[in-house]
């Protein structure tokens, strides 16, 4: 769907009447409109429903402006009278609400943009290295020409999160709104690199089930007392002074992932130290293989 200038002709109150009308109408069909001027409405709906318009005429990329009267919109907008029947259902706490289906495929859009979308949920102890690694692979997915963001825990929480604690509830709260939006960007055939501590794993298993098999677990299996020697932002210093209350590793539980689709571990099987471009590259490599770099 794409938004649409609708000009309503003539003036005074048979212009008007149109107009109302045909927003009326719409209103009962879910569509949303701004009233701009006394002729000129905004529809979220697909252009095709004027097709008896007079003219369509491209303002500008994805939008259109066309010249329209009542008797040009389809009947099937206008409804009938008035039923008792009400086409909609519950979802949570939201009453009275219809999933509105788009034209436009995933299969679509993901061969547009030649890659396929996906959530990697980068999960471990605070100092981890989770982001270091994620912002790692966002570059060199761009340096490649292909569709990456980060969604970081606390830049999350500068905005969409910033009413949130870090109490068990508000935590669960957390990881749901991020994983709704993780989906979001995915089912656009983004590759989405998620930085969460999320450490209850029934968080992590509802954020699977929500996103499918596009849903790939990256657990940053670094050991507390590796975490506790970086200590990036000095937030354990803090909570083993007792500063910090309920933090995970220290006084606060992680729960590690059963079985994550992909595993980084400090040093490799020699010991030797794992560099971040290193553990990017071997997600890159994991990705390539299971076909999410390619769109078909």
């Amino acid at each position: 769907l794409f938004a649409v200038y609708a000009t309503f002709p003539g003036r005074g109150k048979k212009a008007q009447g149109d107009k109302n009308q045909v927003i009326k109408r719409l209103e009962l069909r879910s569509a949303t409109k701004t009233t701009l001027n006394s002729g000129m409405v905004i529809l979220n709906y697909a252009a095709q429903v004027c097709s008896g318009a007079k003219y369509i005429q491209r303002v500008w990329p994805g939008m259109v402006r066309f010249t329209v009267s009542a008797q040009h919109v389809p009947r099937a907008l206008y409804g009938s009278a008035a039923s008792n029947t009400v086409d909609a259902y519950q979802v949570g706490s939201s009453t009275n609400i219809k999933w509105h289906e788009g034209s436009v495929s995933r299969e679509q859009r993901e061969k547009l943009a030649d890659q396929k979308g996906c959530v990697l949920w980068f999960t471990g102890l605070s100092g981890s290295g989770k982001s270091t690694v994620a912002y790692t692979l966002e570059h060199h997915l761009h340096s490649i020409g292909k569709r990456a963001t980060v969604l970081d825990g606390d830049n999350i929480r500068h905005g969409l999160n910033k009413n949130l604690g870090f109490s068990a509830e508000d935590r669960t709260e957390n990881i749901r709104r991020i994983g709704e939006v993780s989906k979001l960007f995915a089912d656009s055939s983004t590759i989405t690199l998620v930085s969460f501590i999320s450490p209850f794993k029934a968080d992590r298993d509802a954020v699977r089930a929500r996103v499918g098999d596009r849903f790939v677990e990256v657990y940053m299996k670094i050991p507390l007392e590796v975490c506790e020697a970086r200590d990036p932002k000095g937030l354990y210093k803090a909570a083993r002074a007792g500063k910090i209350k309920g933090f995970t590793g220290i006084d606060d539980p992680y729960e590690e992932p059963d079985s994550p689709e992909i595993l980084l571990e400090v040093s490799d099987k020699s010991g030797n130290m794992q560099h971040p471009t290193k553990m990017a590259a071997e997600i890159a490599a994991w990705l390539e293989k299971r076909g999410f770099l390619k769109g078909t």
